[in-house]
């Protein structure tokens, strides 16, 4: 399962659209691996001045691992993460996920052109 949703949580969606609010609080509880990664490069993004900012540490573990992989494979939590940041994510692989600053698109176009994919690949990373 990819989040742990309340009773009240769940009520709401079963009412009707459920505030960004709402769904962020849901994504940090349930996926805090995942989130602490993220936030993190939105704390790196403000006071770098780089057009973006990503993560090169793979997660400790298999756990960590899919939290991750669940929030960048979902559309839902993956926009809701950029609303909430306002920042565009970016993903190459089982840890390389990255932020990019509005207007960043020249950045955002190279780190997800196949080259930059193929850059990326290592032994190791192959059954990530």
């Amino acid at each position: 399962m990819s989040l742990t949703v309340s009773p009240e949580l769940l009520n709401k969606a079963q009412q009707g659209p459920v505030e960004d609010a709402d769904f962020i609080a849901c994504i940090r509880e349930s996926l805090p691996y995942a989130w602490s990664v993220i936030s993190g490069l939105a704390e790196r993004f403000a006071t770098s001045g780089a057009d973006y900012e990503a993560n090169e540490v793979p997660p400790p573990g298999e756990a960590e691992r899919g939290q991750l992989l669940r929030l960048v494979a979902s559309d839902a939590m993956r926009a809701a993460v950029e609303r909430h940041f306002g920042m565009r994510l970016a993903f190459q692989n089982c840890h390389k996920v990255a932020l990019f600053a509005p207007g960043a698109d020249a950045a955002y176009a190279d780190f997800i052109t196949p080259r930059s994919q193929l850059l990326n690949q290592s032994p190791e990373l192959v059954d990530c």
